[in-house]
């Protein structure tokens, strides 16, 4: 086939040539961490995982390449090809990725861009490839979302300050985001011809063809109302919280056999599965060929909270198989009453059992985990993203779950490890019904739907993620959530209500 029949190739150009002047920085803010990575690795890591990105190139601010290049080669980044320093300007910059663009096309070849601000780290894998697809039939692409806010024009008299002079009809105003997409021969095009006018200044792309060619339509894709840019100190407290609170979707394997090929041969440990849930994971893994170790106070005796105890589940595990690949805690005491109303033995039970095992648990499987590159899964609650009323042990060990995961995630990637957290939504347990009792039928998850779930993130490649498992239509049972900004997004905004 022929390059020009050929789908062409796509590049996400990075630009990254700005300061941290307005957030108060002595660093380029692209650079700030954000849930304990820069936040350029953030939006690098999504175009890394972009199925329709080819390439990525990086525009860094001068001085600061080689704080990129340290990024990529620690995250394993294959994606980026180059990382160039941008120019002075927002012009230059988009010149010089141009430029880099065009080394080594063939004649008459063309390819796809998408220029995108570094700053913008919460970007959709589907604005990404409805912004690809775009590029199928228009030369040129923009992305926007309707604005909420009512826009003024406003002009400015001496000392008295601003007066309006025009309110434009809201319905026709969009707020531009990025990415903006172009075919690279229409861009280049757009700043060659651009390039004859002495007062050539441009804060975006898309302004640049809409004003020097005017004959190009520029089609405009839908954003997301998270795809928010880092630019003011409230931005960076926002984004770091909706990073925290965003759930991510599994990928689920397409049949038993595909479960199976992932999962023969692998040993998997679970604590706190003498039933409901754990139990369930386990069950399902043997189903696959997995070795699989349920382990619970009330089958093997295994107290979570006894250290001793979990070395030796781990140890005998591993003599017997030779491996440990998953490491499983969905072990949990669920005690409610009001915080002044409890006793110390009820406070050191709930302490001991949900935050103390776990970050046992995960001390005493570090090792294993990293011969094998395996993955540590933990368990939440939907009230870790606020603390509920009589539930104050519960939700804040909940919320450290989250934490931990998060943490370690970070603290693990150099050797390989995955380390992931689930949210279910009220799930039928025993450990549920001593607490509230038997509630209508339908209304809660059913284990096994959780358990399954679970199997879908142990063998996906994510790391770092809470994952959300929602009820959905009855004939599927449950599913894990693709819309985790938008969750987290209005759990921001109800902490705000409540502050």
């Amino acid at each position: 086939m022929s390059q020009s029949a050929a789908k062409p190739r796509t590049t996400a150009v990075v630009l990254a040539g700005g300061t941290g002047q307005r957030v108060g920085l002595a660093i380029p803010k692209q650079l700030l961490k954000i849930a304990g990575k820069a936040v350029i690795e953030h939006t690098l890591a999504t175009f890394e995982q972009a199925k329709s990105i080819d390439d990525v190139i990086v525009l860094m601010a001068p001085g600061y390449v080689g704080d990129i290049e340290k990024i990529v080669a620690k995250a394993g980044m294959t994606k980026v090809t180059k990382v160039i320093e941008g120019g002075s300007t927002r012009n230059e910059t988009t010149e010089r990725a141009i430029a880099a663009l065009g080394e080594g096309l063939a004649e008459g070849e063309d390819r796809n861009v998408l220029f995108h601000d570094a700053v913008r780290p919460l970007l959709s894998q589907r604005v990404i490839s409805d912004c690809v697809a775009a590029l199928d039939r228009y030369q040129a692409v923009d992305v926007a979302i309707p604005s909420a806010d009512t826009i003024i024009v406003t002009r400015t008299h001496g000392k008295d300050g601003e007066f309006i002079t025009d309110v434009p009809d809201r319905s026709r105003l969009r707020r531009g985001q990025t990415p903006q997409a172009f075919k690279l021969s229409t861009i280049r095009r757009a700043y060659e011809v651009a390039a004859g006018d002495p007062n050539f200044q441009a804060t975006d792309d898309c302004s640049v063809v809409l004003k020097y060619l005017p004959d190009v339509p520029i089609y405009v894709v839908t954003g997301d109302e998270y795809n928010m840019k880092v630019t003011q100190p409230v931005d960076v407290f926002i984004a770091d919280k909706l990073f925290q609170l965003a759930s991510h979707a599994a990928p689920q394997p397409a049949d038993a056999a595909a479960y199976r090929e992932l999962l023969e041969g692998k040993t998997l440990v679970v604590f706190g599965g003498s039933y409901g849930i754990g139990a369930d994971i386990a069950d399902l893994a043997v189903k696959y060929g997995a070795n699989a170790y349920a382990l619970g106070r009330s089958t093997t005796g295994t107290h979570v909270d006894n250290p001793e105890h979990v070395d030796d589940a781990l140890s005998k595990a591993y003599a017997e198989t030779g491996r440990i690949d998953y490491v499983v805690n969905t072990a949990g005491v669920l005690r409610i009453g009001k915080l002044s109303e409890t006793d110390n033995a009820t406070i050191e039970e709930a302490l001991r059992i949900n935050y103390l095992a776990p970050v046992q648990i995960a001390r005493a499987s570090h090792k294993y985990l990293a011969e094998t590159q395996g993955q540590l899964l933990l368990y939440t609650s939907s009230s870790y993203t606020r603390g509920r009323a009589e539930y104050s042990l519960y939700s804040s060990t909940k919320a450290a779950m989250v934490n931990l995961t998060q943490a370690l995630a970070d603290e693990w990637a150099p050797d390989g490890i995955r380390v992931n957290c689930v949210n279910p939504e009220r799930t039928a347990t025993p450990m549920r019904t001593m607490a509230f009792g038997k509630e209508p039928e339908g209304s809660l998850l059913s284990s096994e739907a959780v358990a399954r779930s679970s199997l879908d993130v142990l063998v996906s490649g994510l790391t770092g993620h809470v994952i959300d498992v929602r009820q959905q239509d009855p004939t599927k049972g449950a599913a894990a959530t693709a819309n985790g900004f938008e969750h987290a997004l209005a759990a921001v905004l109800a902490q705000g209500e409540g502050a």
